[in-house]
């Protein structure tokens, strides 16, 4: 299972938020590409971006942030947040990100085709659920449509690889949804990357075992309750 570190840019800096909150919010850095560098020499091979910013109000505002952070190493980044159309799809595609991220546009099948039918494997989803919905809007929304059933209509479309994030659980460093992570894992046909809660070591096995793809961790990191390295070791 990989392991990717998490990098939320808000207003060209690093920081992180609670339970998605943006009141709650910590400042880790205002060099995101000096950032970038650090997790890759900490052995990441892959950076999950997401412009807090462009989540919020539907198209990204931290694009230079971002080119910085793919010029700076090596390692591949993935982007979301206000990317809701195939045409920012393509402009953060042209800076050199690898793969992007929708949310809020995975709610529009003709729109999923649409970019799948243009992108390929390049176009990822990131469905964020509170209590098993759906939320949207950089979170500030949440829907009546149920997680599973979304990430279900997205593989039919040809959605590859899903970012699965538990809203309560992210942020707060007390263990990921395992229940339901598990549920998209085995009701899916489609990679599940975990995100949310990935706290410890021993959370980090129970995603393995869950059977996700890859985890995606944040706060822990920052804080430094979990290293890097000992995330990849017990990943294996």
């Amino acid at each position: 299972m990989e392991i990717i570190p998490a990098i939320d840019l808000r207003d060209g800096k690093c920081v992180r938020l609670v339970q998605g909150r943006y009141d709650q919010e910590t400042i880790y850095g205002d060099d995101p590409g000096a950032m970038a560098v650090h997790w890759e020499r900490q052995g990441a091979r892959r950076l999950h971006v997401v412009d807090l910013d462009g989540a919020r109000e539907g198209e990204p505002r931290n694009l230079d942030a971002v080119g910085e952070m793919v010029r700076a190493v090596k390692a591949q980044v993935e982007l979301g947040g206000g990317i809701r159309d195939l045409e920012t799809a393509r402009l953060a595609l042209e800076l050199g990100v690898e793969r992007v991220i929708i949310g809020t546009a995975a709610l529009d099948p003709d729109r999923v085709r649409a970019m799948v039918e243009a992108l390929g494997e390049r176009v990822m989803a990131g469905i964020d659920a509170r209590q098993g919905r759906v939320s949207v809007r950089g979170w500030l929304e949440t829907t009546d449509v149920k997680a599973i059933d979304l990430a279900r209509r997205l593989a039919s479309l040809g959605i590859r690889s899903i970012v699965f994030t538990d809203i309560v659980q992210d942020g707060m460093m007390r263990g990921p949804n395992i229940a339901a992570l598990r549920e998209m894992v085995e009701g899916v046909d489609a990679e599940i990357i975990a995100s949310g809660g990935i706290s410890t070591v021993e959370d980090v096995r129970a995603v393995r075992d869950a059977g996700a793809a890859a985890a995606i961790i944040g706060t822990a990191l920052y804080s430094g309750r979990l290293e890097l390295r000992e995330a990849m070791e017990a990943a294996c």
